[in-house]
């Protein structure tokens, strides 16, 4: 009989997972699950938020998965039980004879007191809609944008929200009568990357952004319009946080995030199995020493799908994880920079920087390109 694989969360790690697994349609049968209907890329929220291009354009719909032995299910998971490998959805009850998590992480905007009530963010949908609707009538004035807590997805990603934002208030005539200010708990944008760090803050510089490092918002006050920081306080028009990230409620429920660093599920580094025999945890889930990003996740699937091989054949050891992956940076105007990490396969972390480029952005196009064909057609 064919084994049953069943993934919970269709991003990056679960699409790459189904996709890959998908050549063993012989000997799986794998149940892809997501709540939701579609998939978005994660720089695409940046495109809605400055109005480049609206969120059905950016769309890929799971019903136009067609992969050999995938069937994919929209249900929303109410509860795992990893010992028994055994899910539940608001629909049906799932049992596995492999479990793969990729569910990712859950935003928690009531961790920073008064953001909720007075604050934007732009890493859902609904949050850079909303932003870029109130950005179509703003006329100008301070406006901070806080990274909120560590561990956050994408971490080039508030600083191409301020570069973006900069050539945005250019183009409406509103810079001169506007600041920028980014302040973030870090000591640098890019830590495992200094050439990646100093390119970002030189280029906020060259655009007149203020950038205060190792300094964290620890709530603001809507009334008055002021962000309150241990010590001091920063008046401000516009607050735009990167809201506190936490594991999704189901997982926390399901015992899977004991021994995990800071409430994630703990994971053995090399292979990406979680101490609950035939289950794995990939992206963003994951205590994974990588950081937070959809190329990482995409990455962990394919170890992950060479364990499950290995598991079906009784062929040895997979390769171990390598922690590689790219983040795209843009730096506005067109320009898109790249860094390249690899986190594991060597003695320490190496993290090489691609300058911005116009061919930069091409590079970017075409992965997006890719990852649609390789997953949707």
């Amino acid at each position: 009989m064919k084994k049953h694989v069943v993934i919970l969360g269709a991003g990056f790690g679960g699409l790459e997972l189904s996709t890959h697994l998908s050549a063993l349609a012989d000997d799986l049968h794998i149940t892809l699950i997501d709540q939701s209907d579609s998939f978005i890329f994660g720089f695409s929220k940046l495109d809605i938020l400055f109005g480049k291009q609206k969120t059905d354009d950016v769309r890929a719909y799971y019903r136009d998965i067609h992969k050999d032995g995938v069937e994919f299910r929209q249900e929303h998971v109410t509860a795992i039980d990893p010992a028994r490998k055994r899910v539940t959805t608001d629909r049906n009850t799932y049992e596995a004879d492999i479990l793969a998590i990729a569910l990712g992480a859950d935003y928690d905007p009531a961790a920073t007191p008064g953001f909720v009530q007075g604050g934007y963010e732009y890493y859902s949908v609904a949050g850079a809609e909303r932003l870029r609707d109130t950005l179509a009538t703003f006329a100008g004035g301070s406006i901070l944008i806080a990274i909120l807590s560590v561990p956050f997805k994408c971490p080039p990603a508030p600083y191409e929200g301020a570069f973006l934002l900069h050539d945005y208030l250019v183009d409406r005539g509103l810079r001169a009568t506007s600041s920028i200010h980014v302040i973030s708990p870090m000591e640098s944008p890019i830590p495992v990357s200094p050439d990646t760090s100093e390119a970002i803050v030189r280029g906020l510089a060259e655009r007149d952004i203020e950038y205060t490092p190792r300094r964290r918002i620890r709530s603001i006050d809507p009334a008055h319009q002021t962000a309150r920081l241990k010590d001091d306080e920063l008046p401000y028009d516009l607050f735009i946080g990167i809201p506190a990230h936490r594991v999704p409620d189901v997982v926390e429920a399901s015992g899977l995030t004991k021994g995990g660093t800071d409430g994630w599920i703990a994971v053995d580094r090399r292979t990406l199995a979680t101490p609950f025999e035939g289950v794995y945890a990939l992206g963003d889930v994951a205590d994974a020493p990588v950081p937070r990003a959809g190329t990482f996740a995409e990455a962990a699937a394919r170890t992950v799908a060479e364990g499950i091989m290995a598991r079906l054949r009784d062929d040895g050891s997979p390769k171990p994880y390598d922690g590689a992956g790219v983040c795209f940076i843009e730096f506005g105007g067109g320009l898109v920079g790249k860094v390249d990490a690899d986190f594991l396969s060597g003695s320490s972390p190496k993290a090489p920087f691609v300058p911005p480029s116009a061919e930069g952005a091409k590079d970017k196009e075409r992965y997006a390109a890719s990852r649609r064909a390789r997953w949707f057609s």
